[in-house]
């Protein structure tokens, strides 16, 4: 009898040895694939930013202003003269111009020197030190472009803006964040600041 319940026993504990042992190379042979996914925080800015929740690193801009315009053209625009020359747009208060930034819907009959054509949803832009041109039948409208254009640089005074604690780059009420492109700095068009 002994000889048989060591038989039973030593059978049984072998075939459970034998198990485990089937299971245990059976889920060692099973191949996972480890998906890695990196994510990238975008900005919390809306298309739209009251300018009271943008602060400015440099709290006031240094004016620019000069006597004469030479060689300048009027544009009109909503029963108001701005002058164009020398790839800048300006105001006239107080016996001097004044540099401003252009108003959406200003037009020039010909593109300023050194356009970057920048193609974005189909669409076609040409920036121009930071400003964006459509091309309307034959003459060029400054516009607003679309959240995510992106380009590779900036104009050199752009200005670094913080809101809600994140920082950003604006020109001319445009707000950029800093991006990578193919490994190239880029800047990405995130939000227009809405003047209060």
């Amino acid at each position: 009898m002994k000889t048989l319940i060591k038989t039973y026993v030593m059978s049984s504990l072998l075939l459970v040895a034998f198990t485990t042992q089937v299971s245990a190379q059976t889920k060692r042979s099973k191949k996972t694939k480890t998906v890695v996914t990196t994510t990238t925080k975008k900005s919390n800015v809306n298309r739209r930013v009251s300018s009271k929740k943008v602060t400015y690193k440099t709290p006031k801009r240094k004016v620019v202003s000069v006597r004469t315009v030479p060689n300048r053209t009027v544009i009109k625009h909503k029963n108001q003269n701005y002058y164009y020359a020398n790839n800048k747009y300006y105001t006239y208060s107080r016996g001097r111009y004044i540099v401003i930034a252009p108003k959406i819907g200003f037009r020039i009959n010909t593109l300023p020197p050194k356009s970057k054509r920048v193609r974005y949803n189909n669409h076609n832009y040409f920036n121009v030190q930071g400003i964006f041109y459509v091309q309307s039948n034959n003459e060029y409208e400054v516009v607003e472009p679309e959240i995510g254009t992106v380009v590779y640089e900036l104009p050199e005074d752009y200005e670094k803006v913080t809101i809600d604690g994140l920082s950003y780059y604006e020109y001319a009420n445009i707000l950029y964040e800093k991006v990578q492109v193919d490994g190239a700095r880029a800047y990405e068009v995130v939000g227009v600041i809405e003047i209060d």
